[in-house]
């Protein structure tokens, strides 16, 4: 069986109305992830499982009580657990861990019968932006086998792109959903801090970390989150705000909305057919009635500074759990319990990892504590401030996923330094705890995915998916 459309709504009646079966599909999804092995995109396939599962939603469907993602083929980032399933985040500190349990978003996904094929491929515990870190190979851009997909959440946006899954999960910290995103061609949402449990997501940075979503199109992703979202009693920094009914906003327009600009966002270092993509995207807004205003966000230009120092903060914290002794990798050839725990995290973490950990352990420890990650704290409730003086005026904000396409494998692995920088447009959407969309916008010149961003209020995931439907369904993508 061939796979002729990628994106979920579009097969969905087929579905429903058993003229495709769920085994079928399932079968024809595992074989292209077979075909396309060379893209390194999945670490875990779980065939025997899927298929499984595609026999009880068939029974489902025939009996009247399909799900709402009935036969959804759906990638997971391989930093979310699944019961007596492997979860390695991208490691080889946990490459034999088998989780007992399984993430709410697991949960909750199965119980709407969507069919989970695989752990996708990511930077280890999601700590990159590029997808290279990762303890099991780098992932290959579906649009060029030479160049990045983008990171952390590499594995999944490449899957999307290429067809291997229908939608994927994958979590993002500082924008590891929506540079994948960018770089691939899909769309990926990072929603507002709390509004999807993080329950089952092995921590990077907590007050960061959030759960995304990849789709080919905007109404797959309205779906996906309308399942996803909503309060968990096991995730207390979920939040109790009413979950929209997400696929109401898709046919909305723009007319009479006000679009800001931010000046911050398109200084030096941006590409110039970027620029001239937004450029075309800000005239398609005008066209449908929609208002441009400049904007400024001043503290934009300390957000990378604040991010990295808040971030590896927290994962020196979390990442101390990885200590040999109750799960994970221990060294055999440690004689004392101090060798057992350097050596085991010696040999489990990658360099990335521990480059973030000495950094955080540095910025937590006593005279400069208050230097640094106090310090930090503060400007990040300045970017907050700046985001909400803009939405008094502004419905959303515009600008760009990344200041350059997708670059070449190896390119920038041994700078750290404009690695992070190629962070600076999305850390601040996780600073200020804010929704934010990548919707693809073209190629440049040499067929590369351009992405632009969207930002939305908090909560306020039903206007984002709206405005990006409209956008979705306006721009030229040749």
């Amino acid at each position: 069986m061939s796979i002729s459309e990628r994106d979920y709504l579009s097969v969905k009646e087929k579905i429903l109305n058993q003229d495709i079966s769920c085994v079928q599909l399932t079968k024809a999804y595992l074989e292209k992830v077979r075909d396309n092995a060379h893209l390194n995109a999945f670490l875990s396939v779980f065939e025997d499982r899927a298929i499984n599962r595609a026999e009880q939603v068939d029974r489902n469907i025939h009996d009247g009580k399909a799900g709402k993602l009935a036969g959804m083929i759906i990638g997971v980032k391989d930093i979310l657990v699944m019961q007596d399933s492997p979860t390695t985040c991208g490691s080889k500190i946990l490459e034999n861990f088998m989780s007992p349990y399984d993430a709410t978003v697991i949960t909750r996904l199965e119980a709407e019968d969507a069919i989970i094929i695989g752990k996708t491929n990511m930077d280890e515990f999601g700590m990159g932006s590029s997808n290279e870190n990762s303890a099991f190979g780098p992932v290959k851009n579906p649009h060029d086998l030479e160049r990045v997909p983008g990171g952390s959440s590499g594995g999944s946006g490449a899957a999307v792109a290429a067809g291997l899954a229908m939608t994927a999960l994958g979590s993002d910290t500082g924008g590891s959903v929506r540079t994948p995103a960018a770089l691939c061609g899909v769309v990926g949402l990072r929603p507002t801090y709390g509004r999807v449990s993080r329950y089952g997501l092995i921590a990077f940075a907590s007050s960061l970390d959030q759960i995304g979503t990849f789709s080919n199109t905007v109404a797959d992703t309205a779906a996906l989150l309308q399942v996803i979202a909503g309060r968990d009693s096991k995730d207390s920094t979920s939040s109790d705000v009413p979950v929209s009914e997400y696929n109401s906003f898709l046919d909305r327009d723009v007319q009479g909305m006000t679009i800001g600009l931010p000046g911050e966002y398109f200084g030096e270092g941006l590409n110039d057919e970027i620029r001239k993509k937004i450029e075309e995207v800000v005239d398609l807004l005008k066209l449908g009635g929609a208002k441009i205003l400049g904007v400024s966000l001043p503290n934009t230009e300390y957000g990378i500074a604040a991010y990295y120092l808040i971030c590896t903060a927290e994962a020196s914290s979390n990442l101390s759990r990885f200590d040999g002794v109750r799960y994970g990798f221990r060294s055999p050839d440690a004689k004392t319990l101090e060798a057992m725990y350097a050596d085991s995290r010696n040999y489990g973490f990658g360099d990335e990892v521990k480059r973030r950990i000495i950094l955080g352990t540095y910025v937590l420890s006593a005279g400069y504590y208050d230097a640094y990650y106090r310090k930090a704290q503060k400007v990040r409730t300045l970017i907050r401030k700046d985001f909400e003086n803009v939405f008094q005026t502004c419905d959303f904000i515009l600008s760009p996923t990344t200041p350059t396409t997708a670059f070449k494998i190896g390119e920038n692995v041994n700078d750290p330094l404009s690695m992070y920088l190629y962070d600076i447009y999305t850390v601040t959407a996780p600073l200020a705890g804010v929704p934010a969309i990548s919707i693809p916008a073209g190629k440049d010149q040499s067929g590369l995915p351009i992405g632009i961003q969207i930002t939305g209020k908090p909560f306020g995931e039903g206007e984002l998916l709206g405005i990006g439907n409209w956008l979705g369904k306006s721009i030229n993508y040749d």
